[in-house]
C-alpha cells in the first residue's frame, strides 16, 4: 500500500492559471493566504472536470469573478522547482474578465483580490511573473 501511494502521489499536479484582464487593462490577481504574496488566479483540476470548468470555478472562487471569456492558451508551465507544494503542470490561459463583483470564497486560501496596471504589477509568487510577461506579449503557447 505504501509503495503504490508513494507512486501515486509522486505524480505531478494539472493546473490552470489565467492572466486575466479587465476592458480598462488592468490584471487581476490574488493575495494568497499561505504566502501573504500575490499571484495568478487558478488552482488544480478536480476529477471530472475540463479546463474550461475549472478555470471558471477557480475564478468565481478566488477573485468573485464570472463571465470569464478565455481567449488563448499562453503556454504551458511544468519546471519541478516552480512550486515546493509538489510538481505542477500549470496551463496558463489569457481571459477577458470584468471587476470582481465579490470577495473570495475561502479567505483560509485567498486574502484579497485586485487590480494592477501594467507598471504595479507586484512580485508573483512562484515563479508567475513570466507567465504573465508571457500572456503581455500576446500569448504566444510557451511550453516549459
Amino acid at each position: 500500500m505504501k509503495e503504490a501511494a508513494r507512486h501515486i502521489l509522486r505524480r505531478p499536479v494539472i493546473g490552470i492559471a489565467a492572466a486575466a484582464r479587465t476592458p480598462d487593462g488592468k490584471w487581476v490577481l490574488i493575495r494568497r493566504a499561505d504566502t501573504g504574496r500575490w499571484a495568478l488566479p487558478g488552482g488544480t483540476l478536480e476529477w471530472g472536470e475540463t479546463l474550461r470548468e475549472s478555470l471558471t470555478r477557480e475564478m468565481e472562487e478566488e477573485a468573485g469573478i464570472s463571465g470569464v471569456v478565455p481567449s488563448r492558451v499562453v503556454g504551458v508551465y511544468s519546471r519541478p522547482d516552480r512550486d515546493p507544494r509538489f510538481h505542477g503542470v500549470t496551463v496558463v490561459v489569457l481571459c477577458e474578465v470584468e471587476a470582481p463583483t465579490a470577495r473570495p470564497k475561502n479567505p483560509a486560501e485567498i486574502l484579497d483580490v485586485a487590480l494592477f496596471a501594467d507598471a504595479d504589477v507586484p512580485e508573483l509568487e512562484f515563479g508567475m511573473r513570466d507567465m504573465l510577461d508571457a500572456a503581455r506579449r500576446g500569448g504566444d503557447a510557451e511550453l516549459e
